[in-house]
């Protein structure tokens, strides 16, 4: 076996396909987001404008949360020195899951170093709880709870996207004494449409389902106090277990569960994934507290950030950019072509100095590459001018199509 040779080949099929990914170093400048430094390989440096971030609020810069970083920094140092089992919980940990739990109005939260990580070790643990339990995971989940299903051993169901005639279909032809899970998220990041929570909850009443909800990307910017779109449609209590990130618009860094005092006790103890893993730095935990909690009282940037979204997809249109419009924050222009897409992606930081990444498959399916946009509160009037005048150039440079898709 020659391996160099199979790395050679593995790689020159993502080349050939225009699928490879390249990372490009940004430096973010505190205060300054989203302009950025991007420092190539040739040594030199550009401004760049990030549109691609998923700090979606600006969180990562704010003075609450970098002030309670430096707090607890001074306090206990780097690490946490541990798993949470042995040496790896405080004070902040503690105090960020109480933080997490209210948000949601659930008895507990439980602690993972990514929303990935808690998704995967969640979905694969929840059988050694409920022996027989089937999931039905919807089609477009995400990675992490795909993962985390097919690694379960247990039965699965996927069922088409946000399809609740196959939903039922499906609850149907099962055993009606098995125990059962419905995983589905709030809102898809790709297309950005919405799941329908309210429904999915009356099918789980009806066929005694339990429910998992993915808020990743809703937490901290939908709902009176940010818990998500469970929390802004008043369904948080018909949901057993919600999924939720601190990476995205609490701008630090980990991932969550929220569920029950003994849901969450079941998951810690049987979970290797939570059992196994180096706690997240005291002080990653004492800025995202501290972002839970802001956002909890400032409706404003979520005010904000929605009327962003709306004025970019609006001059868009105006464009003819074909892009989806679910009426969501995520703004994904359709380009329909890997290469394309990553020429077009290219030719924005180079000319324009634009950082917006290329979405190819296998994130969303062949034939639907695109630019996925997330403007935020702190891109001002300028910036989306500059953005808008560059796209609306480069479209008519390349020819491409401005047929608008249906939303």
């Amino acid at each position: 076996m020659d391996y160099t040779a199979k790395l050679d080949d593995a790689l020159n099929q993502l080349h050939q396909e225009g699928r490879y990914r390249t990372f490009i170093d940004i430096e973010r400048k505190k205060g300054q987001f989203p302009h950025a430094t991007w420092r190539k390989s040739d040594g030199s440096e550009t401004p760049v404008t990030v549109w691609c971030g998923n700090d979606y609020l600006g969180m990562g810069q704010h003075p609450v949360v970098l002030s309670a970083m430096h707090d607890a920094i001074d306090a206990t140092g780097a690490g946490s020195g541990g798993t949470r089992n042995i040496s790896g919980t405080t004070v902040y940990h503690k105090q960020l899951e109480a933080e997490l739990a209210d948000l949601h109005g659930k008895e507990a939260s439980l602690l993972f170093t990514s929303a990935y990580i808690a998704n995967d070790a969640t979905l694969s643990t929840l059988p050694k709880l409920f022996p027989g339990l089937i999931i039905y995971s919807d089609a477009l989940n995400h990675a992490s709870m795909i993962e985390g299903v097919r690694r379960n051993g247990g039965a699965k169901r996927i069922f088409k996207h946000n399809d609740l005639d196959d939903l039922r279909a499906k609850l149907e032809a099962d055993d009606p004494a098995a125990p059962k899970l419905i995983a589905f998220e709030s809102i898809y990041s790709m297309d950005g449409d919405f799941g329908p929570i309210e429904q999915i909850c009356d099918l789980a009443d009806e066929f005694n389902a339990l429910t998992y909800i993915d808020e990743v990307h809703a937490v901290g910017m939908y709902g009176p106090r940010g818990a998500g779109v469970a929390e802004r449609d008043r369904l948080m209590h018909r949901i057993d277990i919600i999924n939720g990130t601190l990476a995205k618009a609490y701008g630090v860094m980990g991932g969550y569960i929220a569920a029950s005092e003994k849901m969450c006790d079941a998951v810690r103890s049987y979970a290797p994934g939570f059992i196994f893993t180096t706690s997240l730095p005291p002080a990653v935990a004492a800025g995202a507290a501290a972002s839970v909690a802001h956002l909890k009282r400032d409706p404003g940037l979520r005010e904000q950030h929605q009327a962003q979204a709306k004025i970019m997809k609006t001059r868009l249109k105006s464009l003819g950019m074909p892009l989806i419009d679910h009426g969501s924050h995520i703004v994904p222009v359709i380009v329909g072509d890997p290469v394309h897409t990553k020429k077009l992606s290219d030719m924005l930081l180079e000319g324009y100095g634009i950082y917006v990444q290329p979405i190819n498959y296998p994130t969303v399916p062949r034939g639907t590459e695109r630019l996925r946009f997330t403007p935020s509160p702190v891109h001002g009037p300028k910036e989306m001018d500059h953005l808008i005048r560059a796209m609306d150039e480069l479209w008519s440079h390349c020819a491409l199509n401005r047929a608008e898709m249906a939303g």
